[in-house]
């Protein structure tokens, strides 16, 4: 077995790579992260789906190709410039509601609703906010981060907050989690409710 894609690509993929290049946009999801993300989309059938960080879409685009019809898909970012691209391709599914805000606003004026899918692809909901991110997921609900591996565009001092986060999502109870070295790094944890009724 090898790690190659043989399933179609999301029809708007080509076109989005192309002009995610074109923008100068070096911070995409890769390829293998993307696969991975419509294959669990698939899991969740008429979920409600939040992606913090849209960047130009590319991530969208696959996470869009595995939801069914009744499915419904949230996607925030900060910068317009790369936004206006995932908007260009995909602006009209739809399933999907793009918006142009500050991640930790947006969760703030939003974190009554609940998902059962987050991709947290930006420091909001990540590497700040983690426990609202958490909160906003349904029972069952799968959370998942990439590029927990060391990256050619991280910033000086950016490992050790890798490896501070990885530590302090380890210590979570209410997250069961898989840490995968594969791809850029993944964790994908899924919301639990582990009391116990006899203590109640």
């Amino acid at each position: 077995m090898n790690q190659t894609i043989e399933q179609a690509y999301p029809k708007a993929y080509a076109e989005i790579d192309q002009s995610t290049k074109d923008s100068g946009f070096t911070m995409a999801s890769d390829v293998l992260t993307c696969s991975l993300l419509r294959t669990l989309a698939s899991s969740k059938p008429a979920g409600q789906f939040l992606e913090l960080g849209t960047g130009t879409g590319l991530s969208t685009a696959w996470i869009l190709d595995g939801m069914d019809h009744a499915s419904s898909l949230i996607s925030v970012d900060f910068d317009q410039q790369f936004l206006s691209i995932a908007e260009q391709f995909l602006g009209t599914d739809p399933r999907l509601k793009l918006i142009h805000s500050d991640g930790g606003e947006w969760m703030a004026k939003n974190k009554h609703q609940r998902f059962d899918y987050i991709f947290a692809d930006t420091w909001h909901g990540k590497y700040l906010l983690l426990d609202e991110a958490i909160a906003m997921l349904k029972d069952g609900g799968l959370y998942i981060i990439d590029d927990m591996l060391p990256q050619l565009n991280w910033p000086e001092g950016h490992a050790e907050k890798a490896t501070q986060l990885i530590a302090e999502i380890e210590k979570r109870s209410d997250l069961t989690i898989t840490k995968q070295n594969w791809a850029t790094g993944l964790i994908i944890g899924v919301k639990t409710n582990k009391a116990d009724p006899r203590n109640n």
